[in-house]
């Protein structure tokens, strides 16, 4: 072989080894994840038993606490959106839990946000919590009770039939533990039945107010728990996945459990609200709504849905006018329970909201607005437009003798949070907010 063709006789070896260990390389990875998955397969993996003998597909034992492994983030690479795998992955690596935090306690006192539900078209779906409160305080007693003070003190059921009973109790089965006798009280600065949801709010409460009680933490990654404990009392999330979470949220049924995502809500954002004095009844506002929806009605709501998240998510306040139209409910409730409706709505938008629509089932009319900025009261009113607003608003529901009130707060980040317990949670070691 001449000396010419050595360089190209060299190219070639290493060609061929390298080819060589890539092979190598490729095969030992398949057997090592052939391995994991071996191992993986045979620690507390549940099979079905068929005619054959076990069926090659494991079987979930839990809707709740296992929903599968995305697919995209088997073996040793995870991406940046497998969050619920890098969770997963944590869990099983902790070698101890913190048992203080399990223990049962006397008493506990839960703020929960009201919400405003729909948001327009996202019936059912979208929610977004508000700077409106209840607290909720459950102590360990030898004899029931409910106590109100505040919005809806009278109305509130004081029996077991309470929303608030419905979701402790739902929290103690999920703990697989007895009720034990209690005493409530409620300082409600929620209004009652007018669309806020005071329901989502008292179910919510209860629920995390049992949790703690009881001495119970539920998983909420890849599982969202408490969420789904919550849908399935109320039968949707929109306004309970805010009032757990805060934010916007729009939650949905994937077929396996109830899963929620936050859409962001612009900074300097304020919620205008016209409570009547009058009560809606979600039963009623319901009964006007038709069976079906035509084709036109669908593709109508499809196309402002995305227009509201779209707006949310870009900031686009000018949009919001258009997120917020709908076909499916607000016409309806508003020709048959709520004349004062879209005369209001116009004059709000009118008057410099970014948008206006019937909070939940109704009564109350929320309408957003912008240009808030710190402590509006240390803000020039002509910088904000809500007090135009809020005018505007009152002038529609002389011109229609509806009686209510006017609220200007706004939208809130945080959902329901434990604010008082006894025994507390912080230790000379741990201090939690607000010293809980």
């Amino acid at each position: 072989m001449s000396s010419n063709n050595a360089p190209k006789d060299q190219l070639i070896a290493t060609a061929i080894a390298a080819a060589a260990a890539g092979a190598a390389v490729a095969y030992a990875a398949i057997r090592s994840q052939d391995a994991a998955k071996s191992k993986s397969q045979s620690i507390g993996t549940t099979y079905a038993k068929t005619k054959g003998g076990l069926s090659p597909f494991p079987v979930k034992t839990s809707a709740i606490f296992d929903d599968g492994v995305d697919p995209r983030a088997k073996g040793d690479i995870l991406f940046p959106h497998n969050h619920e795998e890098k969770m997963r992955r944590r869990i099983a690596q902790r070698v101890s839990v913190e048992e203080e935090n399990k223990r049962r306690r006397q008493s506990v006192t839960v703020r929960v946000p009201a919400t405003s539900a729909n948001v327009g078209p996202g019936y059912d779906c979208i929610g977004m919590a508000v700077d409106l409160w209840s607290d909720i305080t459950v102590t360990r007693s030898d004899k029931f009770g409910i106590t109100a003070d505040g919005e809806g003190a009278v109305e509130m059921p004081k029996d077991d039939t309470n929303l608030m009973c419905i979701g402790l109790k739902a929290a103690f089965d999920a703990a697989n533990k007895p009720v034990p006798i209690l005493k409530y009280h409620v300082i409600s600065r929620i209004p009652y039945a007018r669309g806020l949801g005071s329901s989502s709010a008292a179910i919510a409460g209860g629920i995390i107010a049992g949790l703690v009680l009881a001495g119970h933490k539920l998983p909420c990654w890849g599982s969202e728990a408490l969420l789904q404990i919550a849908s399935t009392i109320e039968g949707h999330p929109d306004n309970v996945a805010p009032a757990i979470y805060g934010g916007i949220q729009i939650g949905i049924h994937n077929g396996t459990r109830w899963v929620t995502e936050r859409a962001p809500h612009p900074s300097g954002m304020q919620a205008v609200l016209f409570i009547p004095e009058f009560v809606g009844k979600t039963s009623d506002a319901r009964n006007v709504l038709q069976p079906t929806v035509t084709r036109e009605e669908a593709a109508f709501n499809i196309g402002r849905v995305a227009f509201l998240v779209h707006s949310l998510c870009t900031g686009n306040l000018d949009n919001l006018k258009y997120g917020v139209e709908d076909k499916m409910h607000q016409p309806q409730r508003g020709s048959k329970l709520y004349n004062y409706l879209y005369p209001m709505i116009e004059a709000a938008q009118n008057a410099g909201a970014c948008c206006a629509y019937l909070s939940g089932a109704g009564p109350t009319v929320m309408a957003l607005t912008s240009g808030a900025s710190g402590d509006i009261f240390t803000q020039r009113e002509k910088e904000r437009t809500d007090n135009e607003v809020a005018t505007a608003m009152l002038e529609v529901a002389d011109m229609y003798d509806v009686k209510g009130k006017l609220l200007v707060t706004q939208p809130v980040h945080e959902g329901a949070r434990v604010i008082s317990v006894d025994p507390p949670f912080s230790s000379e070691i741990i201090t939690y907010r607000d010293n809980i």
